[in-house]
């Protein structure tokens, strides 16, 4: 299953941008990302099948053990790619949210647009290791 991340904002060559890269290169799974101008620009076309997360302060905070095993379900029920959304500074409309198949919040506080990125990044080889039985991620 592809893991697409679409964001607003270009990251540039910045630490978090390393971040980025340094989780996604681990990931066993496809990825991209795709940026788009904080306004406009446009969507890259969705397949049919897509599962669409945006992140989203009025999401589910999920453990990360719950995000893998959705992702898992997904890949196993056939859906090719997994499109996580990262809107603008002022988010997303409620249009917007209705569309989404789920919205993901990392907790209550704001973060900047590019480390949300790179906790995604990170979340999503986490996810990817536990379903495989990595070490990488301890309970407890």
């Amino acid at each position: 299953m592809l893991l697409h991340i679409v964001a607003r904002g270009r990251i540039g060559r910045s630490p978090e941008a390393e971040l980025v890269d340094r989780y996604l290169k681990r990931v066993t799974w496809g990825t991209r990302v795709t940026e788009l101008p904080d306004t406009g620009g446009k969507m890259p076309a969705l397949s049919p099948g897509t599962r669409v997360v945006m992140l989203d302060e009025l999401g589910e905070n999920l453990p990360s053990k719950t995000l893998a095993t959705r992702l898992g379900a997904w890949r196993d029920d056939g859906v090719r790619e997994t499109r996580f959304l990262i809107g603008a500074a002022d988010g997303f409309d409620d249009v917007d949210r209705a569309a989404a198949d789920m919205l993901l919040s990392f907790g209550k506080a704001t973060w900047p647009h590019m480390m949300a990125r790179a906790m995604l990044a990170e979340q999503l080889w986490r996810a990817v290791s536990i379903l495989a039985n990595h070490p990488y991620h301890r309970e407890g």
